[in-house]
């Protein structure tokens, strides 16, 4: 029981079931989304629902600011169109005031699997779509869309949830009822009442306040998920107390710091196990704006240390975008993409001395138009469940199609006053422009999340490397969400292929013929700008990996040292191009004796070079493993490690823009890597500099 509670999201085809039967509908899969159990094959259930009549065009900046917003050109007032235009592709669903907040079924893994998770599914549009509805309508209250007047909507749909003749009620929390997605649901629908409640609570009449708490209390004054979860909890027992009803207080009190306990340093929450982008932005922005809306009045001890987590973001969050604002494909429910930018614009709500707003509004504005201007983004009107377009790998099946909405969190940044610096500062590129000089690599270490984040100045890309440990177990991160060697803005993340395809990780064959993925690293150390992993198989026991790659100012160089106890296959993936031009061109080319092979799609060049160890190189075409077009290559190195005989594996994986030719410099910025008597390997670099490579080191120097 007590992993199923550490479970990511726990849905029921009859959503509060005792908690015996928590447990056993979660074993039978009916549970959605259980972090210990692999999730359910695609079912033929269709929800119906046609898509809408009218197809929304791609969004565009209309009279773009170009003197406050330089680069690109969004203000406040663009933000607040951004908003308007998803929310009118939610409406486009909606004719009356009865209408449900429900989209059309995206084939695959996600929910609804079944009509009893139809309610469900209705509740997540409902809440999820007034993060972008509940700043507009605090500033226009009559906001009308596809004929419907939002905030009568809104108010309506809130009076049928307590209304047991609605299809669309929901009855209180059973008595012994465990978490379920409508804490969730009710937990994001306080944090709209705390943001507007002047328009979505005062007027509401009292027989539904009072029923609307009876209900909402029944879930927050109860069990949760020990992770970001809580905040659910938090949330509705705030707002409520707020209102001057009765609530557990004590319950509030130790989940409040519970929650404290998860931060480890560098404004770096750990969300029970992983960290990722996920972790980092529902912990922070909870956090934030529950000391905003509540804290600092009731707990003010709870938002001072809160407010000292969020203080190191502002130097730190903002490397892991790219220079254009770039967000990485980087841990599970990554349809909700841009919401990870929301920190930026709520570090106005307090302004920090020393914060350069104008970069974090370039950043957060960046990352909308990375997403709002790819044509593949909406179907039918509403975000995919992928990074761009639909993308089943990525797909988690405690999804569904509303679930995308979550993505609307980045416009409570619009909660944030207009005459905050965030909307006021001149936008920039930070230090993009004053600290990165081309030619140079720069390299952030985070201890305690033991990340290691790099910006490469040549290309404009973020990269991000950690060290987690999940088994393939884990549905929902115990695969390629988390188990690359490195997460690069420019390159989003590939899946791995039946037959060895692998982009930026190793796979090794077992006996049966299956490959393997690394799942399980341990972080070693970050010195002299390289990072040591040590790694392992999960299932075949016979190999393990100690790494060590260094950025260098256009790409990584890899000496990797393998161990195996039988000869085993091996293969190590650079980044995937996708095809965007009907054809990736591919070269090959021997320098100094060595193989190279490039690929080449249009906008990017890959370069892969073997420097140690390897047979040879390929490149690999690739069916539907790739997010951003369904044809993609990769650049694979081949090997067989030998039993019994430690083998030092050395790569160069490199990467220019297209257009320009590979120029042997360029190519060969190492000139030797040698295995040493100590089991390590000494570098020489083609401008004379030398580097060891110390993988057996007891130190822990992170310089």
């Amino acid at each position: 029981m007590k992993q199923l509670l550490c479970s990511d999201y726990v849905r029921f085809s009859s959503p509060f079931p005792p908690a015996r039967s928590f447990l056993v509908a979660a074993l039978a899969g009916l549970a959605v989304g259980s972090a210990h159990a692999q999730p359910a094959a695609p079912a033929a259930f269709d929800t119906h629902v046609a898509p809408a009549a009218t197809k929304l065009p791609l969004f565009e900046i209309k009279q773009p600011d170009k003197q406050l917003s330089p680069f690109t050109g969004m203000t406040r007032r663009h933000w607040q169109d951004a908003a308007r235009y998803l929310l009118t592709g939610a409406f486009s669903y909606v004719r009356t005031l009865d209408d449900p907040m429900q989209f059309p079924k995206q084939p695959g893994k996600s929910y609804p699997r079944n009509a009893g998770q139809v309610p469900t599914e209705k509740l997540e549009g409902l809440c999820r779509t007034l993060f972008m509805a509940a700043p507009l309508l605090k500033e226009d209250s009559g906001l009308t869309l596809n004929g419907v007047k939002v905030g009568d909507y809104y108010r309506h749909q809130l009076a049928q949830l307590v209304n047991p003749a609605s299809p669309s009620f929901i009855p209180h929390r059973a008595k012994d009822g465990g978490p379920s997605q409508i804490l969730v649901e009710f937990g994001g629908l306080s944090v709209a009442l705390f943001a507007a409640p002047e328009i979505l609570w005062d007027p509401l009449p009292a027989a539904t306040k009072e029923a609307l708490a009876a209900t909402m209390l029944s879930y927050g004054d109860g069990p949760t998920v020990p992770q970001n979860w809580r905040y659910f909890n938090i949330f509705i027992l705030s707002f409520y107390q707020s209102r001057g009803y009765a609530v557990n207080s004590t319950l509030m009190e130790e989940y409040l710091q519970k929650q404290l306990t998860h931060y480890k340093g560098e404004g770096w929450y750990d969300d029970a196990p992983t960290f990722d982008y996920y972790s980092m932005w529902a912990f922070q922005m909870y956090g934030r704006l529950w000391s905003e809306y509540y804290g600092r009045q009731h707990y003010p001890a709870v938002a001072a240390q809160l407010a000292a987590n969020f203080a190191p973001l502002k130097n730190n969050y903002p490397h892991q975008f790219g220079r254009d604002g770039s967000m990485v494909m980087w841990g599970r429910s990554i349809s909700y993409r841009f919401a990870a930018a929301v920190p930026f614009p709520l570090m106005g709500l307090q302004p920090e001395p020393g914060t350069n707003f104008g970069w974090m509004r370039r950043i957060a504005s960046g990352s909308l138009l990375q997403f709002l201007q790819n044509p593949d983004f909406l179907q039918d009107n509403i975000p995919t469940l992928g990074f761009y377009g639909p993308f089943e790998p990525a797909v988690q099946a405690y999804s569904c199609r509303g679930s995308v909405f979550w993505l609307s969190k980045a416009f409570l940044g619009l909660l944030v006053p207009a005459s905050s610096p965030f909307w006021t500062a001149t936008e920039n590129e930070g230090s993009w422009a004053s600290e990165m000089k081309p030619g140079t690599v720069f390299n952030k270490f985070e201890p305690g999340p033991n990340f290691l984040v790099t910006d490469y100045p040549n290309s404009g890309a973020a990269e991000i490397r950690d060290a987690p440990r999940q088994p393939a177990s884990d549905a929902n991160r115990g695969n390629e969400n988390y188990n690359r060697l490195s997460y690069n803005s420019a390159f989003p993340w590939q899946a791995d292929g039946p037959n060895g395809e692998v982009a930026m990780s190793y796979v090794a064959r077992a006996p049966g013929g299956q490959w393997e993925a690394l799942r399980l690293y341990t972080f070693r150390r970050f010195e002299n700008g390289v990072y040591y992993r040590d790694a392992e198989l999960e299932k075949n026991k016979a190999v393990k990996l100690q790494l060590a790659e260094m950025p260098l100012s256009d790409g990584i160089l890899r000496v990797d040292r393998c161990q195996a106890t039988e000869a085993t296959p091996l293969r190590l993936g650079h980044y995937a191009l996708p095809n965007l031009t009907g054809k990736i061109k591919r070269s090959t080319r021997r320098l100094h004796g060595r193989e190279v092979q490039i690929i080449d799609n249009g906008t990017w060049q890959l370069a892969l070079v073997a420097l140690s160890g390897w047979d040879h190189l390929e490149a690999v075409d690739a069916t539907g493993l790739n997010p951003v077009r369904p044809a993609s290559t990769v650049l694979n190195a081949v090997a067989t490690a030998p039993a019994h005989a430690p083998q030092l594996f050395a790569t160069l994986m490199l990467w220019k823009q297209s257009g320009r030719k590979w120029t042997d410099a360029e190519l060969g910025p190492v000139q030797q890597v040698a295995a040493d008597a100590a089991g390590g390997a000494k570098v020489e670099f083609a401008d004379g500099s030398t580097r060891t490579i110390t993988f057996n080191s007891t130190s822990n120097s992170t310089k």
